[in-house]
């Protein structure tokens, strides 16, 4: 180990947070911004918006590999570090844009170099036990729980002051972040372990294909594709749906989505890491997607507040998922390639991020809409239990590692 783990666990965990935040922060203003800014009408900027995510998304897809393979052959550290620059530019072109096309490219660039992801987690992988890795990666997921929770509320605050306050705010975090991680962030990942970058391992599909050469590894990323692509339903549909079934206002579904955040934080913090010690990485991939495909049929036919709200215990118990499938990815990986394997894990959660809106929103549309045979709003998460079925199939088909090439620690 170059170091301890501290440092990088902090830096990792407040760079996630501020990411999240940031997230968070300008969502409240965005619509009005691009309206105002396009002479747009309401479902004019929907419609756009719509295709910007498509377009951060595709970015993305192609960004993370390409950072993850740059950063085994330059080092976490620098690549960290410029992404980090290129989230500042991304907030500096949002809080002075003047026309669509900057903000569009703004927008970009957050896919762009949102794929720091990767870099960051294979720091967390070089300076981390592979017992401890599963809990690591849930302390990261915490920070984008705790900025999921704090970003919407501090931007609907800020816009007060100004519909660009929030960009500026977002900028100067990003910039202290970026002058954080220049003073204390050290590097993790060895010389003696680089390697020359490579296209064929840098683009997505080679990514796919370097992952064949590593026993299991595509089926692992197969099932965090499924796992991703069903826990899409709570950002992509819970406002519409807690209107649909519940009738709640606005203030409710905010209330709502803090309490989604506190739990997931809470959960990555306190029971993570105990029961990844207890069953193993594997096992509470699997205890986690049980509860979760509980959850979502619960949601499914939800009608009521108080049922909602019970029902976040499921949401705790799949903060199991990620982290371990994570882990396992990272197991399969060498001390050369974990930036290549975390990369790839960004790349398919991104194939995700792309199909989501079209296999969770478009049925929820039609099921709310006078032309459907019967209203159903649950039925995007009636489609994620679906899902979550699919993954925990395939996760018990999965090979455990043969012993000759097992690392030490927890059962994969």
């Amino acid at each position: 180990m170059i170091s301890t783990p501290r440092p990088v666990l902090i830096f990792v965990f407040v760079t996630i947070l501020i990411d999240a935040m940031g997230f968070g922060l300008i969502m409240p203003v965005l619509p009005r911004l691009l309206m105002r800014v396009g002479d747009l009408s309401l479902d004019g900027a929907i419609s756009l918006s719509v295709w910007m995510s498509l377009a951060m998304a595709l970015a993305a897809f192609v960004s993370a590999p390409i950072l993850g393979n740059l950063s085994d052959r330059f080092g976490r550290r620098k690549v960290l570090l410029i992404a980090l620059l290129g989230m500042a530019a991304h907030y500096a072109v949002l809080a002075v844009a003047s026309s669509v096309a900057l903000i569009v490219l703004g927008r970009v660039l957050t896919g762009v170099f949102g794929g720091s992801y990767a870099p960051a987690q294979a720091a967390i992988a070089d300076v981390t036990n592979p017992d401890e890795r599963a809990k690591n990666f849930a302390l990261v997921s915490a920070g984008f729980g705790v900025g999921f929770v704090a970003g919407p509320a501090l931007g609907g605050l800020l816009v007060q002051f100004g519909e660009r306050t929030p960009f500026w705010v977002a900028l100067a975090l990003a910039s202290a972040n970026c002058l954080y991680g220049l003073i204390a962030f050290p590097e993790t990942l060895k010389p003696e372990l680089r390697r020359p970058f490579a296209w064929a391992r840098a683009n997505p599909f080679g990514a796919w294909k370097i992952a064949g050469q590593s026993e299991g590894m595509r089926r692992i990323a197969l099932v965090l594709l499924l796992w991703q692509l069903a826990s899409l339903v709570y950002p992509l549909t819970w406002s519409f749906w807690g209107i649909a079934a519940l009738g709640w206002s606005d203030q409710m579904i905010g209330l709502s989505l803090a309490a989604v955040g506190i739990v997931i934080a809470l959960s990555q913090i306190l029971i993570t890491g105990r029961a990844v010690k207890r069953l193993g990485e594997r096992g509470a991939a699997t205890v986690g997607m049980i509860g979760a495909g509980i959850g979502f049929a619960g949601y499914a036919f939800a009608y009521s507040t108080w049922q909602a709200y019970a029902l976040l215990a499921a949401v705790a118990v799949q903060s199991l998922v990620q982290p371990s499938l994570m882990a396992m990815l990272s197991r399969r990986a060498t001390p050369e390639t974990q930036g290549e394997v975390q990369g790839l894990a960004a790349m398919v959660m991104g194939v995700g991020s792309i199909v989501g809106p079209l296999v969770l929103i478009q049925p929820m549309a039609w099921f709310t809409s006078p032309a459907a045979p019967f209203v159903w709003p649950g039925v995007a998460f009636a489609i994620a239990a679906a899902i979550t079925l699919a993954a925990w199939l395939l996760l018990q088909t999965t090979p455990k590692r043969s012993p000759a090439i097992e690392t030490d620690g927890a059962r994969p």
